[in-house]
């Protein structure tokens, strides 16, 4: 079975229309060509066009809010869109390996700075628990390097069914979950290993403390502005309702300057930008922490360097969906611009990346792990199905180039930091920190 891989494919269909015969005048980026059967009405399309009558267009961060955590019809609040029965597929589904030599990081950090005797690991968006799982099991077979440590893990999860997955694939059966929906931590258990674990709704609830931040596809779901440059100026991307066609949904610019405008950086060269506020907070957020606190957040995702333009788009089944089209029955995304995220830990902590995934895998030793597994294993499936993982991972074609790895560590960590806190990633910094540079043990 083909699966594809949410990554950077090509620009939604931008093509200028006739101008609107409404206040909202300027071009009508259209969403694609799909015919009306293929444009079923779902209870969130019939949402969003109430919405919009009753108040007017909406920016697209305020449509991807809504089709994809609203309480009631959000696509992530109900439904498990993970792996091959689902709308897409990641890494840690892929391979073991993957979150293992995430582990192997998150251990190599901890050695560096220090052993200390707790830490935190906390994962936003954890999926179906399979990568924190992963990491987990190399924690215990380590154990003797961990034993006087004392570990807890913390899950930001605001999915009800995914949190419900994650509690099935960590948690020890023998221990009952505690749950208060009513509170900031709204489920408790113990792992299998018997780590105490948690779950949150939102960062700021996680307890302030020494610990590992872990963000893998998890930036590229939240809410985008995006802005078109024009005679004019530059002006927001909306949505609105089709006046020619009923019960469909098209994008207009608006008629003057909105306030996300200011997100947008002085000397910006590009023609069409896409700006994250949210992603800006909790970088923010996650910084702060890491100064205060210590530890570090390791970032894996698709995205770029401040280099792209439109990457909005939607998957459903493992195929490209129009974004527009039957919302709240497909995945929604857009590509990180990680010169964004390092912009907004302004200057308080030390970034790393982004580098590509095969280059940060590589030096965290995938091609051992493989050779290992590989060896231990007399099925030829398992074989089969390790070699295909690799390939997966590894290959440019495929995740290899697509997804990028991005650190936040404090200045203490990083030789000459206190002379550089302003300076990009440079050969120094890189060469101490594992997956960076080729992993070496202290």
């Amino acid at each position: 079975m083909t699966v594809l891989v949410r990554s950077g494919v090509g620009p939604l269909c931008a093509v200028a229309r006739a101008a609107i015969p409404s206040i909202w005048r300027g071009k009508y980026f259209s969403s694609g060509n799909e015919p009306a059967e293929n444009n079923p009405v779902t209870p969130m399309l019939r949402h969003l066009m109430y919405k919009i009558k009753s108040t007017g267009p909406i920016t697209v961060a305020e449509y991807m809010k809504e089709v994809l955590t609203n309480p009631a019809k959000g696509y992530y609040v109900y439904r498990d869109m993970l792996g091959k029965q689902g709308d897409f597929i990641t890494s840690p589904e892929i391979s073991q390996i993957f979150g293992e030599l995430l582990g192997i990081w998150f251990i190599s950090e901890w050695m560096a700075t220090g052993k200390s005797t707790a830490f935190q690991l906390v994962e936003l968006g954890p999926g179906r628990g399979t990568l924190v799982g992963d990491i987990l099991r190399v924690f215990t077979q380590l154990g003797s390097v961990l034993k006087n440590c004392d570990i807890s893990v913390h899950l930001v999860e605001v999915s009800q069914k995914l949190s419900e997955i994650q509690a099935l694939t960590l948690t020890e059966e023998k221990v009952p979950l505690e749950r208060n929906a009513g509170s900031p931590v709204y489920m408790k258990g113990v792992t299998k290993s018997g780590i105490p674990i948690s779950w949150y709704r939102h960062l700021h609830d996680v307890p302030k403390g020494y610990s590992f931040y872990l963000a893998h596809e998890f930036f590229d779901v939240l809410p985008v502005h995006k802005f078109q440059k024009t005679p004019q100026g530059w002006r927001e991307v909306f949505i609105d309702i089709d006046p020619q066609v009923s019960d469909k949904l098209r994008f207009v610019l608006a008629p003057s300057a909105t306030p996300a405008e200011a997100f947008i950086q002085h000397d910006e060269t590009r023609d069409h930008v896409e700006v994250c506020p949210d992603a800006g907070v909790i970088i923010e957020e996650l910084s702060q922490r890491i100064a205060l606190t210590g530890g570090a957040a390791l970032v894996a995702d698709y995205g770029h360097d401040g280099t792209k333009t439109d990457t909005f788009r939607g998957f459903c089944g493992h195929k490209l969906h129009d974004v527009l089209i039957a919302p709240g029955t497909a995945d929604l995304t857009a590509d990180v611009d990680f010169s964004y995220l390092r912009r907004m830990a302004q200057g308080k902590v030390a970034s790393l990346g982004p580098i590509k995934q095969h280059t940060f895998l590589k030096n965290m030793g995938i091609d051992v792990r493989l050779k290992v597994l590989l060896d231990k294993s007399n099925e030829p499936s398992v074989r089969q199905q390790l070699l295909q993982g690799y390939d997966m991972l590894m290959n440019p074609k495929k995740m290899g180039e697509r997804f990028n790895f991005f650190a936040l560590l404090p200045h203490e960590r990083l030789e000459g930091g206190r002379h550089q806190r302003n300076a990009r990633q440079s050969k120094p910094f890189a060469s101490l920190v594992a997956g960076f540079s080729e992993l070496a043990w202290q």
